[in-house]
């Protein structure tokens, strides 16, 4: 059976992950009820461990809150086992991110241009590339979840956003803070790195 984390550390965890986020961002990485999370928040408000930014409607950990969330982290991960079966996919997962690094730099540029996406054939030789990624990183999601209940929600992110991007919704590609296929790739890499306790700088992963 996969290791299940508690809510409140799911809670505190995604809110790590993301840096700063809407409660409902926070519900969708978790894969909770938002009044269950939104209550969680409010406990760690109360504890000072994060603060509401009411002009925007965001949550973001404390100093405090960061600190609390490495301590939560080791007791999570407090099975050596579970790092060693999660890191087991892991190479091959930084292998399939290469491509899709490259994969959005061809969506976002075209012949060293702004890609303004006027050459349909173009674009549509690019979302099937997109395809060929979400198909090769889903064994892998299905792997990370078999060892980490809390990672079961990324495989079904990331096939419905690229889905939606199939379907024309371009900007859930490469758009910033609005759930798109990149946004989700990148709280699940950075799940993995938090868990998995990588130097992102060591590992050169940006």
């Amino acid at each position: 059976m996969p290791h299940r984390s508690d809510v409140s550390f799911r809670v505190h965890h995604a809110l790590r992950i993301k840096g700063f986020a809407k409660t409902d961002v926070i519900a969708e990485l978790t894969a909770l009820p938002v009044p269950d999370v939104e209550g969680e928040l409010v406990g760690l408000e109360h504890r000072g461990l994060a603060a509401f930014r009411e002009a925007r409607a965001l949550w973001q950990l404390t100093p405090d809150g960061r600190k609390a969330h490495a301590e939560a982290l080791a007791k999570d991960v407090a099975d050596p086992l579970l790092r060693d079966h999660l890191g087991e996919p892991y190479p091959t997962f930084l292998q399939v991110n290469e491509h899709f690094k490259e994969l959005c730099g061809s969506w976002q540029l075209k012949d060293g241009s702004p890609n303004d996406h006027a050459d349909t054939a173009y674009d549509r030789r690019v979302i099937e590339d997109l395809l060929t990624v979400d198909r090769n990183v889903q064994p892998l999601c299905h792997s990370f979840a078999g060892v980490m209940e809390r990672f079961s929600a990324y495989g079904p992110r990331l096939r419905h956003t690229a889905e939606r991007v199939d379907a024309g919704a371009y900007d859930l590609f490469t758009g910033v803070m609005c759930g798109s296929y990149h946004d989700v790739w990148m709280e699940l890499h950075e799940d993995l790195i938090l868990t998995l306790g990588i130097d992102r700088a060591r590992e050169g992963s940006f």
